[in-house]
């Protein structure tokens, strides 16, 4: 298995993983989940007009991004046009004239460079994860109630683990570690192709930390990334 150590954080990656997806890991502290500025408003509004400009009226699977992702979820025996990638949700959410949901600003903050570089991921309040996590393939029978309260089935599908079982995924997260407006610290984990496991993941994880700095106040204490 590979490992990538990070403030006390250990994450595994199941080994029929491997070549398939990398991981990039963020921890922040301290932050700020309640109120975002002005400024945050006006660059994701500058955001979603060039999406649209760029990509109204075309096909999603011809953006940058989307078809590597839904490559991925093909390795995995997932039908990404059945059980979308969250950032693929996003696009085709704001390409419909839908804008972004409004939960709290490290939610917000983190959709907003989910759609933008077009990489899933998750954001978990890191003071519910404990013990090791795990990168792995769901188990038959397995699943969590997610962040809109329904049932998430994970069998067969690519997920995260810690000591206390399952509680993320490149759809849709878990109720237990969800993010709220009590949350100060953060673990943000990016599903990643392995296609674009260089420049684009670093670049991506780059604009998550220096986001989450300016608009939550939050101290980022460890990027990593895990193949």
């Amino acid at each position: 298995m590979l490992e990538a150590r990070s403030q006390g954080l250990t994450l595994s990656i199941e080994d029929a993983l491997r070549g398939v997806v990398a991981l990039g890991l963020l921890e922040a502290e301290g932050a700020a989940v309640t109120e975002l500025p002005p400024e945050f408003e006006a660059e994701r509004s500058r955001v979603i007009d060039r999406l649209v400009s760029h990509y109204a009226g075309k096909s999603t699977a011809d953006i940058p991004g989307v078809a590597e992702t839904r490559a991925l979820f093909h390795r995995l025996d997932i039908d990404p046009t059945k059980t979308r990638p969250s950032s693929e949700a996003l696009l085709r959410r704001v390409l419909q004239g839908k804008g972004l949901p409004q939960v709290n600003a490290a939610v917000d903050v983190c959709n907003l460079c989910s759609l933008e570089d077009q990489i899933p991921l998750g954001l978990y309040d890191r003071d519910q994860v404990h013990g090791t996590v795990m990168a792995r393939v769901g188990r038959e029978g397995e699943g969590y109630p997610g962040i809109r309260k329904q049932r998430v089935s994970l069998s067969g599908r690519l997920l995260l683990a810690d000591e206390d079982g399952p509680f993320g995924a490149p759809t849709s997260d878990s109720q237990r570690t969800a993010v709220t407006t009590r949350s100060r610290n953060l673990l943000v984990v990016l599903f990643c192709p392995v296609e674009r496991a260089g420049s684009d993941l670093t670049a991506s994880l780059e604009h998550i930390a220096d986001r989450l700095t300016r608009y939550c106040s939050a101290n980022v204490t460890a990027v990593r990334v895990a193949r």
